[in-house]
């Protein structure tokens, strides 16, 4: 379970069971963490946008309908590189 998500439990039930200082610490760590997996998240997408230019880049080597497969890597470096700015 998220403990971020325990302690805001506990303050809903229990206003006095927690401190402010208690809660503003959870959200500034709760904070650190959404940032983090926003990050991270970024990275997947541009790994997935890499990934998939690649592939299509193989298609486009190894098939007969060379300009569309070339059309989706192209899509998809673009995509990689707004990802990456």
């Amino acid at each position: 379970m998220n403990k971020h998500i325990e302690l805001v439990k506990k303050w809903l039930a229990d206003n006095d069971s927690v401190s402010l200082e208690e809660l503003e610490a959870n959200a500034s760590a709760a904070a650190a963490a959404y940032e983090a997996a926003a990050v991270a998240y970024e990275a997947a997408a541009a790994a997935e946008a890499a990934y998939i230019a690649c592939a299509h880049a193989a298609d486009a080597a190894h098939y007969a309908d060379y300009d569309a497969a070339a059309a989706k890597a192209a899509y998809w470096v673009r995509r990689y590189e707004e990802l990456t700015k």
